[in-house]
C-alpha cells in the first residue's frame, strides 16, 4: 500500500475505506491498518463512515481530536454505543438484553453510575496498593521467564509466556484459583476474538455437538453466560467467606447504600478478567517483537535498564491493544470545521492517535528512550483505564527479569496477529534464544 490506497479485502469492494476500517482482517495484516490510518489522518481525519452492514459513524484519527472528544463526556456518552458491531449483531443483543450491551461494564456506562462503580475498586489499582503487590508480581514474572528458559532455546512467546503471565497476575488479584486459569483464558480470548478462526476452532463448547447457529454475537452471548455462571458462584462464596481480593470487594460492594446489582457485578468481574489480561499480553508480546526487530534498541535497553519505564510506555504506544471505543453525541458539536449532530456516533481510533505525526517524531520508529507521555492507549478523561498502573508494573517486571538473562534472541518463524477490530495483537510469536 505504498500509495496509501486501501487493499482489496475478501467481501469488500476495492478502495472502500468505509468497509475496510471495520474489517477484522485489516488488523491481522501488519502494516495495512497503519497505512489506512495514515491516509485518513492526512486526507480526511474526521470522516463520516457508512460501511456495509454497520450503522454510520464519524471516524476520528487525529490525536488532538481523540483527546477533545474524550474530555467532553458531557457531550459524548458511552452507553448508547461502545464498540463497532454489525447491525445484525446489535439487533440480536438488543433482543436478548433490551439494550445495546451484553454487559454493564465501566466502559459501557456513563456518570454517575460509571463513577460509582469505578470507585468500588479504584483503590486496589492505584500505585500505593500496587506497591504492596510489587514483590509478588516480580515472583510471577520470574516463574514465567524460568518457564521460557526451560523450553531449551525455542518457544512461542505468546503461547508460553505472554498470555499466561498477566493472566496469573490478574486472576490472583481477582481471587480466581490457579487451576481455573485455562478455563478463564479460553473465555477471555473468546470475548475479544469471536471472529478469529483460530479462536473459533479452539472453542470447545462450540465443537461438542451442541446446537449452534453461528455468528460472533451468539458466540459472545454463550461465552457471557459461562462467565456469568462462574462469577455468580464466586460472588456467593465471597459473600459467605470474604477474602482480601477484588472479588470480595465487588461481591460485597454497595451502590447508593444498596447491594450491587447482579448484572453490574458479573460485568465488573468480566471487565477486570478480560481487559486486565489480553491488553497486557498484547503489549508485552509486541514489545519483545520490536526489540528483536531493532537490535540497537534491545542493546540500548539491556545496557541501561533505567530506560525500562520509557521502553514500556513505548511498547504500549506501539501495540495500542484496544483499537477503538465509540461515543455518541447527545447534542450537536463542532470539531475540525464539521458538525457532529446529536445522535451520531464517533469511533476513536487509538492506534492512529498513537502514530500521529504532529505529536510523535518519527512515529513508525520504535525507540526505547522515546518520551511518550502523550500516548492515548489508555484513553483519556473520566474513562482513563483503571488498570493502567498495573499494566505498566507487569510489563516492567517481566522485562526486568527477562533482559538480564537474555543473551540473544531472534524470530524462529513469522509472527501472526489476531483478527479483531476491537482488542487485538500478536497471537503467535515463535522465537529462538539463548538465556543464562
Amino acid at each position: 500500500m505504498a500509495d496509501g490506497a486501501t487493499t482489496k479485502f475478501p467481501g469488500y469492494s476495492r478502495d472502500r475505506i468505509d468497509d475496510a476500517i471495520v474489517n477484522p482482517d485489516l488488523f491481522a495484516n501488519e502494516g495495512e491498518i497503519d497505512a489506512l490510518y495514515t491516509k485518513l489522518r492526512a486526507e480526511d481525519p474526521l470522516r463520516f463512515m457508512e460501511p456495509n452492514g454497520f450503522r454510520p459513524f464519524w471516524s476520528v484519527t487525529k490525536h488532538a481530536d481523540i483527546l477533545e472528544i474524550e474530555k467532553r463526556s458531557d457531550v459524548f456518552v458511552n452507553s448508547l454505543r461502545t464498540y463497532l458491531s454489525p447491525i445484525e449483531g446489535e439487533e440480536w443483543v438488543k433482543s436478548v438484553t433490551g439494550d445495546t450491551h451484553l454487559f454493564r461494564t465501566l466502559v459501557d456506562l456513563d456518570d454517575p453510575m460509571h463513577m460509582k462503580l469505578r470507585t468500588l475498586t479504584q483503590a486496589w489499582f492505584m500505585p500505593p496498593n500496587l506497591k504492596k503487590l510489587e514483590g509478588r508480581i516480580g515472583e510471577i514474572a520470574k516463574a514465567h521467564v524460568d518457564r521460557m528458559a526451560a523450553h531449551g532455546g525455542e518457544c512461542d512467546f505468546v503461547k508460553e509466556v505472554a498470555v499466561w503471565y498477566p493472566l496469573r497476575v490478574i486472576m490472583e488479584i481477582l481471587g480466581v484459583p490457579k487451576e481455573d486459569e485455562p478455563f478463564m483464558l479460553k473465555l477471555t480470548q473468546e470475548i475479544f476474538g469471536p471472529a478469529d478462526p483460530d479462536v473459533v476452532a479452539e472453542t470447545a463448547h462450540k465443537a461438542e455437538g451442541e446446537s449452534y447457529t453461528g455468528g460472533p454475537a451468539v458466540d459472545l452471548f454463550q461465552t457471557a453466560q459461562m462467565l456469568f455462571q462462574y462469577f455468580g458462584a464466586l460472588t456467593a462464596d465471597r459473600r459467605a467467606n470474604p477474602k482480601d481480593d477484588v472479588a470480595s470487594v465487588i461481591a460485597n460492594g454497595k451502590i447508593d447504600g444498596e447491594p450491587i446489582g447482579e448484572r453490574e457485578a458479573m460485568s465488573y468481574y468480566v471487565i477486570i478478567a478480560t481487559a486486565g489480561h489480553d491488553t497486557t499480553s498484547n503489549a508485552a508480546a509486541a514489545g519483545l517483537l520490536e526489540l528483536i526487530r531493532a537490535p540497537d534498541q534491545l542493546a540500548k535497553l539491556k545496557n541501561d535498564l533505567s530506560l525500562l519505564p520509557n521502553a514500556v510506555e513505548e511498547m504500549i504506544r506501539w501495540s495500542t491493544p484496544v483499537k477503538h471505543f465509540m461515543r455518541t453525541a447527545v447534542s450537536d458539536y463542532e470539531i475540525r470545521g464539521k458538525t457532529i449532530k446529536a445522535g451520531e456516533a464517533v469511533c476513536l481510533h487509538y492506534p492512529s492517535g498513537n502514530r500521529d505525526e504532529e505529536v510523535f517524531d518519527a512515529p513508525f520508529e520504535f525507540r526505547v528512550d522515546r518520551d511518550v507521555k502523550k500516548q492515548v492507549a489508555f484513553g483519556h478523561g473520566v474513562h482513563l483505564c483503571l488498570g493502567m498502573h498495573l499494566a505498566r508494573m507487569e510489563i516492567r517486571a517481566l522485562f526486568a527479569e527477562l533482559l538480564p538473562r537474555l543473551e540473544e534472541i531472534s524470530l524462529a518463524s513469522a509472527p501472526k496477529w489476531s483478527r479483531s477490530n476491537f482488542v487485538s495483537g500478536l497471537k503467535s510469536l515463535p522465537v529462538k534464544y539463548r538465556m543464562v
